[in-house]
């Protein structure tokens, strides 16, 4: 008799009706799922690159052409606005396409130095790793798991996807996208269930793990794969700085910081939650902020009439919420928002402006993944560059100013991306350069020819003639070494060999 799985309920954060069951698989359903793409991997990869490569061109068209089905699913399972949704879905295909344009030319064999010149010929080959866990968040349930897909896949891999229950439906509409683009089925999978049942499987069942998620569970995640000596990838948490120069267009900056901190709602792990402001403007900055924040439309519904929508649940909303109250209670003042938002939607919040917090105020250390922002003030920028470093994150950093000025700043920071005038989409959207966080944010990159490598293997092939590295036979040791050292001495004075 086949077994029925379990299932839970998923409910619509816009208004709280049922989008449906998503299955909670088992152990055993994870290691049946891995199996089978397991089984499919060597075929997979016997595709030239060249032919995967069209395929994810497909796939960037049936994503444009799709959107509109795409957006509204994504946009009911989260309750975000609607651009927010289709950014998102625009990085999906942007994705698809550097990496079918970079893949075949990174992925080929390259010829390199050899031990002796004319004697060793040696080729690196990059070869898939095999099979592949995509772990992905709920707050880009589009474009964190295509994002991690598409150069998986390309290198040769076999992928198994585990998005978050509660956007699971969003995921098997972007990967039946991949089907339609030529993808086999069994090469990309699906897998959904309770992370305390199907976590430690999943990650016992693969040969590389990428995490997208909280420092903490990525801590864990690192510590299973730590274990069983599996290679992992990790982008976690931030709680990014932006700074102000005394340079800075109020204005420009301003807008700036409402879009690098309620973007999604806030719940972008690259958004801003801590904004210093040199002392010159920071009263000026703040009122424009206030007034720019104030404007903000937040709604929720399948349309383009709201810039913010809502959280995604009720602990989003409870982290918000405890976050403004312990900073008022203990001397902070709202600047504008602060309110839970019912009237709008049950998990509505509004864009918040905090001023005076202190470092023993949770919400000044501790990421709260929503619209919630601290603005300080700074004289120097000695002092600006210690007080964004002052973190044990190190995912994203913003600075706004002259353009020379806050690049020098912006050189001193201790992030993996940092943006000059912009927020975060300038180092996100150039997915030529690498992505992902120093300190506590993570392991790894995405993006770049650095987010398709780590995918693969690389072999080192050698192929040597003539004469043996070693003494050859009758020869001594010793004699031997003479000939080394005269061959080094020479080399050496050959510019060209490295």
């Amino acid at each position: 008799m086949t077994r029925t799985p379990a299932t839970r309920e998923v409910l619509s954060p816009i208004d709280g009706r049922s989008l449906g069951p998503v299955a909670l698989m088992s152990a055993n359903d994870v290691r049946e799922v891995v199996a089978e793409a397991r089984a499919a991997q060597s075929a997979w990869a016997a595709v030239s690159v060249a032919d995967k490569a069209r395929i994810a061109l497909r796939f960037h068209d049936l994503v444009l052409e799709h959107q509109r089905d795409i957006l509204d699913v994504a946009q009911a399972e989260t309750g975000k606005a609607r651009y927010a949704a289709f950014e998102e879905l625009a990085d999906a295909a942007g994705v698809a396409r550097y990496y079918a344009r970079v893949a075949p030319r990174t992925l080929r064999s390259s010829r390199r130095r050899g031990a002796f010149p004319l004697i060793t010929r040696t080729r690196v080959h990059h070869r898939p790793r095999g099979v592949v866990a995509v772990v992905a968040p709920w707050n880009y349930p589009i474009s964190m798991p295509i994002g991690d897909t598409i150069p998986a896949l390309l290198a040769g891999n076999v992928v198994v996807v585990k998005p978050d229950l509660q956007t699971a439906r969003t995921a098997h509409v972007i990967i039946d996208l991949l089907y339609q683009a030529g993808v086999p089925r069994n090469v990309v999978r699906i897998v959904t269930g309770e992370v305390s049942q199907i976590g430690t499987p999943l990650i016992e069942s693969v040969d590389f793990v990428m995490f997208t998620g909280s420092t903490a569970s990525g801590r864990r995640v690192a510590e299973e794969c730590g274990r069983l000596l599996t290679p992992v990838s990790l982008e976690l948490g931030g709680k990014n700085p932006m700074i102000v120069l005394g340079d800075a267009d109020i204005a420009t900056a301003a807008a700036g910081a409402v879009r690098a901190s309620f973007a999604n709602a806030g719940q972008l792990c690259m958004s801003m939650e801590r904004i210093y402001v040199h002392e010159s403007i920071v009263d000026a900055f703040t009122a424009e902020f206030a007034a720019q924040s104030a404007a903000v439309t937040v709604g929720v519904g399948l349309d383009w009439n709201s810039e913010m929508g809502s959280l995604i649940s009720q602990n989003q909303v409870g982290t918000f919420l405890r976050h403004v109250t312990d900073a008022t209670d203990r001397g902070a003042r709202i600047v504008s928002g602060g309110r839970h938002r019912p009237d709008i939607g049950p998990f509505v919040v509004e864009p918040t402006i905090l001023r005076g917090v202190t470092t023993d105020m949770e919400c000044a250390r501790t990421e709260t993944f929503g619209p919630l922002v601290s603005v300080y003030e700074f004289r120097t920028d000695d002092e600006a560059v210690a007080l964004a470093n002052d973190s044990e994150y190190g995912l994203n950093a913003s600075v706004w100013g002259e353009p020379r000025h806050a690049t020098r700043v912006a050189a001193r920071i201790h992030c993996g991306t940092v943006n000059v005038n912009e927020g975060y989409g300038a180092a996100w959207a150039s997915y030529d350069a690498p992505m992902g966080g120093m300190k506590a944010s993570g392991l790894g990159r995405r993006h770049g020819t650095e987010g398709l490598l780590k995918y693969t293997e690389a072999q080192t092939l050698a192929v040597h003639s003539v004469m043996p590295i070693g003494p050859a036979a009758g020869a001594s040791h010793e004699s031997h070494a003479r000939f080394l050292t005269a061959a080094l001495r020479i080399m050496r004075r050959l510019p060209f060999l490295r």
